[in-house]
């Protein structure tokens, strides 16, 4: 019963005290630091990575990204049209006795203009094994293995030109031409390079090249053994990975960190990223689209962000 007076009584008994915690509290912690002192902040890792570079200076060696394999383009229309693209060519087989007509003439003279093709003459049954029986129609013309950089060139070509990296990573994209496109909106926006994965991804193709309307000469297409870890490492250099997603929690007008060094993730126009990408992206940022389109493809949807960073970089 006593107990239950002193619940029903309006005084208080002794009682804990704070020790202090809640008048410290109230102080505050003092101004906000800049964002380049903030621990995970990107331009926090922008900074703590060229301090790196400054101290230790650029790696004199580099594993390269490998090579690809050397590609044949078959036929007269075909073959014309790469050298006119300024496709790297290394040979022009032209099969023995063959009818000379326009498009013939026109590849001859191409690839004497450009000068370091060998032209090579070769009987029809020759041509048919090497393109395994396809119409070569007697022009067959070798585009030599392409060289690609390393992911951590286009780090250095940035830092070369005292610029914050502007990379553009694809994810499952597998169409040649998305890839020309992309490197060709890399280029034109003052991108530092394209990244590919070395599985399930689109290479640097004849295709590729004639898409890129000759921008793949200046502007290198690195490839990475796992994309994740390549993501991974940009991120631990300073950069903000920015993955594109139709329902992406941040629309790409309100995405701030394009002004700085940033990785852009396109992923495929069906599947869009995987998941392990999306999960190491910064951030995941959809295109406004009032037309109601469902998705746009790599080459357009890279090359509107493209323009947003370099609108923001100016």
């Amino acid at each position: 019963m006593a107990a239950n007076n002193r619940r029903m009584s309006g005084k208080k008994g002794a009682q804990v005290g704070s020790g202090g915690q809640r008048r410290r509290g109230l102080e505050g912690k003092g101004p906000t630091p800049p964002a380049e002192m903030r621990k995970g902040h990107a331009k926090q890792r922008a900074a703590a990575a060229k301090a790196r570079r400054a101290q230790g200076g650029r790696p004199q060696q580099r594993r390269g990204g490998g090579r690809s394999t050397s590609e044949l383009v078959v036929g007269r229309n075909p073959v014309v049209e790469a050298l006119r693209e300024g496709v790297p060519a290394s040979t022009l087989y032209v099969q023995q006795f063959i009818d000379n007509d326009e498009r013939v003439r026109e590849a001859l003279q191409l690839a004497a203009e450009r000068g370091g093709i060998n032209l090579m003459e070769a009987p029809r049954p020759e041509l048919d094994r090497m393109t395994n029986g396809l119409n070569h129609q007697g022009l067959v013309l070798q585009v030599p293995p392409y060289e690609y950089a390393h992911p951590e060139d286009l780090l250095d070509a940035a830092a070369d030109e005292g610029e914050d990296p502007l990379v553009v990573a694809l994810d499952g994209v597998t169409d040649p031409r998305n890839l020309g496109a992309v490197v060709r909106s890399v280029s034109a926006f003052g991108g530092h390079g394209v990244v590919v994965p070395e599985r399930r991804s689109a290479g640097m193709t004849a295709g590729a090249w004639k898409t890129s309307a000759g921008t793949a000469a200046r502007t290198p297409v690195a490839r990475a053994t796992n994309l994740t870890r390549t993501l991974e490492a940009y991120k631990k250099a300073g950069l903000t990975v920015v993955g594109l997603a139709a329902d992406g929690e941040v629309e790409l007008g309100d995405l701030e960190a394009l002004a700085g060094p940033v990785a852009i993730v396109v992923g495929s126009e069906g599947k869009g990223l995987s998941r392990l990408v999306g999960e190491t992206c910064d951030f995941r940022v959809r295109i406004p689209m009032p037309g109601g389109a469902e998705s746009l493809n790599a080459g357009v949807a890279a090359g509107i962000v493209l323009y947003e960073a370099a609108r923001r970089r100016r």
